[in-house]
C-alpha cells in the first residue's frame, strides 16, 4: 500500500475566513510549518506502522511529480504532496539499513562539524563494508569508482537537479515564499 503525506495550510486559512478574521501570516512560515506538520504525521506513522510489523519506506519522489500528484488527489490551493510511504507486511525480515552516527545528526548545546569528515569516512567505510550499493549513479559522468561509498552516491546524486519546479509549483498553490 501507499499513503501519500501531505502539507495542509488550507484548514488554517479557512478557520479564519469562518471567524471573519484575515490570516496575517501568509509568509515563508506558512508553507514551513504545514512541512513540519507533514513530516511529523510522517513519522508517527512509520512508528506505529512498524509496531505492528508493518514495513515503511518513505519515498520522497512523490515531490518529482507534484503537480501530477498533486491534480491525481484532487488537493486544492495550500496543500502539497508532502512523501508517500509504502507500507504492508514484509515477506521476509528487511535488513535495516545504516544510518549516520548520532554524533553526526544530533548536536547537544551547540552546532558542531569537528570530526564530521572523519565521521562520514568512517560510516562510508562500515557501510561499504555490510551494504555495499548495488549500482553506481551517473557512470557516465563520473566513471566506475571502486570504493563507492554513501557520501559519493549523496554527491552524484544532488549533483543533477532535483525538484527544480517544486518551488514553483508550491507558489502556484498559493503559498508565498517571502
Amino acid at each position: 500500500m501507499i499513503a501519500i503525506f501531505c502539507g495542509n495550510n488550507r484548514r488554517q486559512r479557512l478557520l479564519h475566513e469562518w471567524h471573519g478574521i484575515p490570516f496575517a501570516n501568509d509568509h515563508l512560515d506558512a508553507f514551513f510549518n504545514a512541512t513540519g506538520d507533514a513530516a511529523i504525521a510522517l513519522g508517527a506513522f512509520v512508528t506505529a506502522a512498524e509496531a505492528l510489523g508493518l514495513g515503511c519506506c518513505p519515498i520522497s519522489a512523490v515531490r518529482n511529480e507534484a503537480a501530477a500528484v498533486s491534480e491525481l488527489l484532487h488537493l486544492p490551493e495550500h496543500v502539497f504532496p508532502f512523501a508517500g510511504l509504502a507500507f504492508g507486511f514484509p515477506a521476509t525480515a528487511p535488513e535495516i539499513s545504516k544510518r549516520l552516527p548520532l554524533g553526526v545528526t544530533c548536536h547537544v548545546d551547540r552546532y558542531r562539524e569537528d570530526q564530521l569528515q572523519q565521521s562520514v569516512q568512517a560510516y562510508d567505510a562500515g557501510r561499504a563494508a555490510s551494504q555495499p550499493y548495488d549500482k553506481q549513479r551517473f557512470i557516465g559522468r563520473f566513471g566506475q569508482k571502486p570504493d563507492y561509498t554513501w557520501s559519493d552516491d549523496k554527491v552524484r546524486q544532488y549533483s543533477a537537479p532535483e525538484r527544480d519546479s517544486f518551488g514553483a509549483f508550491v507558489r502556484s498553490q498559493g503559498f508565498k515564499l517571502d
